[in-house]
């Protein structure tokens, strides 16, 4: 288990991400520094030590991997691409992580049914297949109580309205400059950056205030 936010970031920065990554599957790995920033906020607010994790469209496992090193009882990885979990599988066994914390499943999440605690996901931004993220936040929202979901900053008012259908509250929200690198024939520069925000998403209860940010 790693004991900074630093520490988490440079081991993720160690780990594998897409030899080749496929556009129409809007593979792009997400930074280290983001992500472990995302989840040393999340460890920090008591949602991943010792909690059941799905990270939905894992790719190469950056998301759920740093759930494990934080802390998780165990990490259910889902992708519907068998190479990705390729990688996945060189990384999990690089860190020497015990085999009866992960489960990896090669599926679309739409087939993934299992209650957890958490649902940590950067899904496809909807880039390629317009609202490809909304499959995501409604697989999420049957799974788990609380949720993290990475989505383009200009489609906030999608994801209020998304909350506001399903009875969630949006407790948190943190913003980032995400940097795309030069990844795929199509990109132009080596790093492109857009507005990114990760929502903190939890099912409402009485005691649960929603932020107007």
């Amino acid at each position: 288990m790693v004991n900074s936010k630093s520490q988490l970031a440079i081991g993720l920065s160690k780990l594998k991400v897409f030899p080749s990554p496929k556009p129409k599957l809007e593979q792009y790995p997400t930074d280290s520094e983001v992500a472990a920033e995302m989840l040393w906020n999340a460890h920090m607010l008591g949602d991943i030590e010792g909690k059941t994790v799905a990270d939905l469209g894992c790719g190469t496992g950056t998301l759920g991997i740093g759930a494990l090193l934080l802390g998780a009882d165990k990490v259910f990885f889902i992708d519907k691409d068998k190479d990705a979990l390729a990688v996945l599988k060189d990384n999990l066994e690089s860190l020497g992580i015990d085999k009866d914390r992960v489960d990896m499943i090669n599926s679309d999440i739409s087939d993934f049914s299992t209650s957890v605690d958490l649902v940590i996901q950067n899904p496809p931004f909807g880039t390629r297949d317009e609202h490809a993220d909304k499959a995501f936040l409604e697989k999420a929202t049957d799974i788990a109580g609380i949720i993290y979901s990475f989505h383009k900053t200009s489609t906030a008012r999608f994801v209020k309205a998304f909350t506001k259908d399903k009875n969630l509250a949006i407790t948190h929200r943190f913003d980032f400059d995400f940097p795309l690198k030069q990844t795929m024939e199509h990109h132009k520069r080596k790093i492109h950056r857009i507005k990114v925000t990760c929502f903190r998403l939890q099912k409402e209860t009485n005691s649960v205030s929603k932020t107007t940010k």
